[in-house]
């Protein structure tokens, strides 16, 4: 059965020493708005962490597999969804078959229940309107990136003639010492604290079938990936909150009650706008460098009627 509330979350986590999101147009630097110089996550960058994390527990088995997968064709499953269900894996298959397959890929997939997915590349299983929806996650104070210079104790380069092992042993031995190592760089932030926000439609929920299962599978995806993505480049990240607004209703009449928890009894941004419910209070004038720089207040007090706040 699929989830019969409307939430609303704000995601904190913070980056120490690391480049949280790096920006391809930019040699890889930390992403910015160049206007206020406040650091940028990608949505995307958070939906790969939370589809590694699901990947690791679930062990990539349905009905908890990830379909965008790394360095994989999205035709594959695609395709496989056609065989299974007696479709069209050759493509041109009519609104049935299109159908049956996108069921399937909503069944086999948890990203694809999650977040939607767009499945008509190659044998057509449709298009799917996810019910989990990010925004860019923004630093709460502007970022310092930083270009830090490093040196790797050895070279990768095509020795003119090598074949063999043995070659590139002789070529090793006619080099000069200094020349057998190189530079590079590494960019980085000294620290931030990032704030997400994301919403989840109970209504889109139906289409997919995204479920109070995969809803605690999200949650514990938000708390613990970074725990399990640990990279050199990406220093040291953390969760560091997760305040979760779901709508329950106010009507006496419970049927009414249920399209109040599905439609939501408050806008978004009453709930998730700095300082609406939680504020972050900065707590020293140096430039911050640590979470302990920082306060989070709750006020419950301002909460909408109608609206619980949970925190996972």
């Amino acid at each position: 059965m699929s989830i019969q509330n409307r939430y609303e979350f704000l995601f904190l986590f913070d980056c120490e020493n690391g480049n949280p999101n790096g920006d391809p147009d930019a040699g890889n630097s930390p992403r910015i708005d160049p206007e206020d110089m406040h650091g940028l996550v990608s949505d995307v960058a958070l939906k790969r962490r939370v589809r590694n994390f699901v990947q690791t527990s679930f062990d990539n088995v349905s009905p908890n597999a990830i379909f965008i997968e790394h360095a994989t064709n999205l035709n594959k499953p695609i395709t496989k969804a056609h065989e299974e269900t007696g479709g069209a894996p050759a493509g041109g298959g009519n609104r049935k078959q299109v159908g049956d397959a996108r069921d399937w890929m909503c069944k086999t997939f948890f990203d694809v229940r999650t977040f939607g997915a767009v499945m008509s590349t190659g044998a057509n299983a449709g298009q799917v309107r996810g019910p989990v929806q990010f925004s860019f996650a923004r630093s709460v104070d502007p970022i310092l990136p930083m270009d830090v210079s490093i040196t790797r104790m050895a070279v990768a380069d095509k020795a003119a003639g090598a074949k063999t092992s043995a070659d590139y042993e002789k070529w090793e031995n006619e080099q000069e010492e200094d020349k057998l190592r190189t530079m590079g760089r590494k960019a980085l932030i000294p620290y931030g604290l990032y704030v997400a926000k994301g919403f989840i439609s109970a209504n889109l929920a139906k289409g997919t079938g995204f479920s109070d299962d995969d809803l605690k599978n999200l949650w514990d995806a938000l708390l613990n990936m970074y725990d399990h993505d640990r990279s050199a480049s990406k220093g040291m990240m953390s969760c560091r909150g997760l305040y979760v607004f779901k709508h329950v209703g106010t009507d006496s009449d419970p049927n009414q009650r249920i399209k109040q928890a599905m439609l939501g009894c408050a806008p978004a941004h009453k709930l998730l706008d700095k300082g609406a419910i939680v504020d972050i209070v900065r707590k020293s004038a140096t430039s911050p460098r640590s979470f302990a720089d920082y306060e989070v207040v709750v006020h419950r007090d301002r909460l909408p009627a109608g609206v619980e706040l949970l925190i996972p």
